[in-house]
């Protein structure tokens, strides 16, 4: 039964995602029709989560205004964590994500349009995504980023260490660090042994942003910290009830 609903999910989510490319091929030729085609990855998701069954239950835990300029940082223990983004946030934005994304048929083609790219082996690819993710802050559009830097071998709800660069372009920008706490998302789809999919609600929490203004580079530590420990600890609460 498990590889049955596996099968019928990654059916729907193909399926759907095909219906919808020809128009997010459209709005992806000019700049200013790009909202529309994130608009459209948004209603991708949302179409995907009901056809799955999967109940959606987030706790805005905020009172930012759609059009607010933001670095959200979340946990990342599940590749659902992309496509989850986009249905529990309105904001535009951009995710900064790994470059091999580039190989998927016509996925890639679109992440490659409308988001960042980034080689994490690369100290120039490094720099050139940050220049880049600064670039679409200053334009009027939030930035979307996994700090641990990728799904790593330890298990919910235990999270590896932040890196900098998320809370360097906040400081620099600043523009608000909004935490997430992505609570399921590992147990719909985890990182782990045959790709299953598992019906269980997506739980997440969007936090009280955390204000940069008047913070230089040398608060980057204590920014990064802060937001480490706001997620750490929803974390571990959720798993102790």
């Amino acid at each position: 039964m498990r590889l049955i609903y596996t099968s019928w999910c990654i059916f729907w989510l193909i399926l759907i995602f095909l219906l919808l490319f020809p128009w997010v091929y459209i709005c992806l030729q000019r700049e200013q029709w790009k909202p529309f085609a994130h608009w459209l990855n948004r209603l991708w998701g949302k179409l995907f989560f009901a056809v799955a069954g999967i109940k959606i239950e987030i706790e805005q835990r905020h009172s930012l205004a759609d059009k607010q300029v933001c670095v959200f940082c979340a946990n990342h223990f599940s590749y659902l964590d992309i496509a989850v983004m986009g249905v529990i946030l309105n904001n535009y934005f951009a995710f900064v994500g790994k470059h091999n994304v580039k190989n998927i048929p016509l996925f890639g083609y679109m992440f490659r349009k409308l988001h960042i790219q980034v080689n994490r082996e690369s100290s120039q690819s490094r720099v050139g995504s940050l220049s880049k993710a600064l670039k679409t802050l200053a334009q009027g559009r939030s930035i979307v980023i996994y700090p641990e830097g990728g799904i790593r071998t330890k298990k919910p709800p235990q999270m590896h260490a932040f890196m900098d660069g998320a809370f360097k372009m906040a400081i620099q920008q600043q523009v608000p660090v909004v935490p997430v706490t992505l609570l399921t998302n590992y147990k719909i789809l985890p990182d782990e042994g045959k790709l299953r999919l598992y019906r269980n609600p997506l739980r997440a929490v969007v936090h009280e942003p955390l204000s940069t203004i008047g913070l230089t580079q040398a608060d980057t530590t204590a920014l990064k910290e802060k937001c480490f420990q706001i997620i750490d600890e929803t974390l571990r609460e959720y798993h102790k009830s």
